[in-house]
């Protein structure tokens, strides 16, 4: 409908105050509505609705999860490294030489779940835009994915669209893909999780910030034109559980263009470059209402926007349509008039449309307490009039009720104990093979070969490395490590060391690229929070990872929550997703997790203790179907042991190759670093096969398989003793086959028939020639 029809205006809501007005259609509660209506002192316009409705919604105002985020500020430990931290578009973090880094990780799962292809890609593209509005070049993305089985239906309708969506949009961007993480399980069934995560690099002065100081100054929107794709998108459909009608929300799901967001991503840097903005903030999740209102709740002042004004492909939008459309490839800058004609100019080099809507307004003392007014018209006519602060920062905080399930005990007392172990060698042979064959631990290159992980020049370690590494710039030699871990298994079985486990392994796959761990973000997936079991898990996991972000002096730099991961009463398993950044002084330091035929001859030392933890463990789940126990005990400071040990190695240039233990245990990182360098190796196991199983499959944390240079055995031995790590020499590198030897017996697998095991199975499932 055109702008001809009446206008709900801030004086017809003043003369209509029992207007019946569609609140709970968009996800507003009654007492929301009538916050609402007491902040404003007469019922909302129609506009003002979109905008609170929008602003509170769970995906953007945080109100089940705040109170529980607020750890992650209270608990969070010093760090000189930390130069922006939570509140913004994303984290900064000091990485030498004058540079910075920003990196965050967003979801979109339920958008993802709906049109996978769009879902998918504009998840990249939103993300990478967040780290543009820091002032940083965007140089890498990652992705953690979580599908339904492997084999089900649903899992071939969505992954192939997923990953094409995510290869799509990064490819065109020309950004590298160097990592992430690919898993599959029965509670992730009409629920996937996508998590992307970008990188970006800069100069300290280059700082952004989203904010709108100055009155006078100009309020400009470039970028795509505003239609009708994503309106309600990620904020409302992100905020509810799927049901039987989620397929009809395909117009709720926003369509993406790379090639413009790559014109948008090199005009923005321009534009900082040149000093031509004040403030800036990218359109997202909420639209024009999110990116008005959090510079306005920003900055000191009000604003006044001209909603006329902004450009459209599509003429009969309504006002509260604009408000609330999530389009992509948009941008809203505050720009000093003295320097507005410079600012479109710049736009107009890189062919990007800009147009002036508004501007930021003066406000007395008073009102400046409050962030003063945003107001909006249309056409010369008043239809939003409220304080910003109140739907960006004043949103509805709950108390949600938890508690523990009444299942949660039994769940743990089932513990794998009762499961049959091997009885020989060809028992123990056959199920090296199960595991590493199993979708969740085969190779993913069916899905990583769809990306390109070397574009740009900097890619120093891609999938299939324990961790992604870049080099910071083209003149330096520093680089950065990255790497994500989640695991719904353990969580489920303990949330609260679950999420600790998550973020150990985490920092244990970047201190195994050679890198110090420095910084955290993450991506918590969970189901309803209106669920008390599920906001017992939240509140179990976030202090999980609170308490160990601040023993271990990582700080959380920002994240995303995302609820409502559940059809019907069906919640996906617990997965917060962390991602941990480090600094390597040199990248021609780094470590990789190959076994090479000029290795030959390299001690194997295995370090940490092994336990008998196989709770929630890849053998369990994928010989016998299993989930129950406990999953294995965190110990941080084994974590930062190991961690320094690693990071010496690689310094100090004794290390041939260094992988993680983690899904399947020592098996699979014996297998997986034989096959990535294409040379065998010959272990021998303590004890007898029940022994080599444990010793195998377990699963237990702070541990890593390290490859050591013949002639620095001494030295490598001492550094362990140094920093209380244990060091048992267990083998070595060598031939064409993973040996096995234990007390009475042994297997040998050929580094072929690994490879076959762990290559088929993807491509078997999703018909890939």
């Amino acid at each position: 409908m055109s702008h001809t029809r009446a206008m709900d205006t801030v004086a017809n809501a003043e003369t209509t105050p029992e207007t019946p007005q569609p609140y709970a259609e968009l996800g507003m509660a009654d007492d929301e509505y009538a916050r609402v209506r007491e902040i404003l002192g007469r019922r909302p316009t129609a506009a003002e609705l979109a905008i609170y409705s929008v602003m509170w919604s769970e995906h953007c105002s945080y109100k089940s999860s705040r109170v529980h985020l607020k750890k992650f500020g209270e608990m969070a430990p010093e760090s000189d490294a930390l130069l922006v931290g939570m509140g913004e578009n994303a984290g900064v973090v000091d990485v030498g030489e004058g540079r910075a880094v920003t990196f965050k990780i967003e979801s979109h799962n339920h958008p993802s779940y709906v049109e996978p292809h769009q879902g998918a890609a504009t998840g990249v593209g939103g993300i990478v835009r967040d780290i543009l509005t820091m002032g940083a070049r965007p140089v890498a993305v990652m992705d953690a994915l979580r599908f339904g089985p492997a084999d089900a239906p649903d899992t071939r309708r969505v992954l192939p669209g997923v990953v094409s969506g995510i290869s799509f949009y990064g490819n065109c961007l020309g950004l590298p893909n160097i990592g992430g993480e690919l898993g599959f399980g029965p509670g992730y069934a009409a629920n996937p999780l996508v998590n992307a995560l970008c990188v970006g690099v800069m100069r300290h002065e280059d700082i952004k910030l989203a904010q709108a100081p100055g009155p006078g100054n100009k309020v400009v929107l470039f970028g795509a034109t505003t239609g009708p794709d994503g309106i309600g998108g990620a904020s409302v459909l992100a905020s509810a559980t799927f049901d039987d009608e989620s397929q009809a929300k395909r117009p709720s799901v926003q369509v993406g263009d790379p090639f413009l967001e790559k014109l948008l991503i090199e005009c923005s840097l321009e534009l900082f470059a040149e000093d031509l903005v004040v403030g800036i903030q990218d359109l997202g999740a909420a639209g024009v209402s999110c990116a008005t209102t959090e510079l306005a709740a920003g900055g000191t002042g009000g604003m006044r926007i001209e909603l006329d004004r902004v450009p459209l492909r599509d003429s009969t939008l309504t006002p509260e349509e604009i408000l609330m459309s999530e389009s992509q490839e948009r941008m809203m800058a505050v720009v000093e008039p003295s320097k507005l004609e410079a600012f479109l100019a710049t736009c107009g080099k890189w062919n990007i449309e800009a147009a002036v809507i508004g501007e930021v307004t003066d406000v007395s003392a008073e009102e400046a307490e409050r962030g003063g007014r945003l107001v909006m018209t249309w056409h010369g006519e008043t239809i939003v009039d409220l304080p910003p602060r109140t739907a960006a920062d004043e949103g509805p905080v709950y108390q949600r009720p938890y508690a523990r399930p009444a299942e949660q005990d039994a769940l743990q007392a089932d513990t794998p104990d009762r499961l049959d172990r091997p009885k020989d060698a060809e028992g123990l042979r056959e199920q090296v093979l199960s595991v590493l064959s199993a979708p969740g631990v085969c190779d993913p290159t069916w899905v990583t070969q769809q990306y390109d992980s070397y574009v740009m020049g900097n890619t120093v370690l891609g999938a299939p490395a324990d961790g992604g590494m870049i080099r910071i710039a083209d003149d330096s030699d520093r680089g950065i490590a990255l790497a994500t871990d989640g695991n719904g298994r353990f969580t489920r079985l303990d949330p609260y060391t679950g999420t600790r486990a998550a973020y150990a392994e985490a920092y244990r796959n970047v201190a195994a690229t050679g890198a110090r761990p420095i910084a955290v973000t993450n991506c918590l997936n969970y189901g309803s929070p209106e669920d008390p079991g599920v906001m017992w898990q939240f509140a179990e996991s976030t202090r999980g990872l609170a308490e160990a972000c601040r023993d271990m002096g990582t700080p959380v730099t920002g994240g995303n929550v995302s609820f409502y991961n559940q059809t019907g009463d069906s919640a996906i398993d617990p997965t917060p997703v962390i991602g941990v950044l480090g600094v390597i002084g040199d990248v021609h330091d780094r470590l990789t997790s190959a076994f090479r035929p000029e290795d030959d001859g390299a001690a194997l030392y295995l370090l940490g203790e092994t336990r008998d933890e196989l709770g929630g463990s890849a053998w369990a789940g994928t010989v016998h179907g299993h989930l129950g126990g406990l999953p294995p005990r965190v110990d941080l400071e084994a974590e930062r042991a190991l961690g320094e040990v690693l990071a010496s190695a690689a310094e100090y240039g004794v290390a041939a190759a260094a992988h993680d233990l983690s899904d399947g245990g020592l098996a699979v990182a014996l297998a997986e670093s034989s096959m990535r360098g294409g040379a065998g190796c010959s272990v021998r196991l303590e004890g007898g096969v029940r022994d080599a199983s444990t010793a195998l499959f377990s699963e237990s944390t702070a541990r890593a398989v390290v490859a050591v240079r013949p002639d620095a055995e001494d030295a490598f031995r001492e550094l362990c003793s140094r920093h209380g790590v244990p060091a048992a020499a267990i083998g070595t590198v060598g031939g064409g086959s993973l040996a096995v030897a234990f007390d009475g017996g042994g297997f040998e697998i050929p580094v072929e028939e690994l490879r076959t095991a762990h290559t088929s199975t993807l491509p078997e499932i999703f018909d890939a020639e």
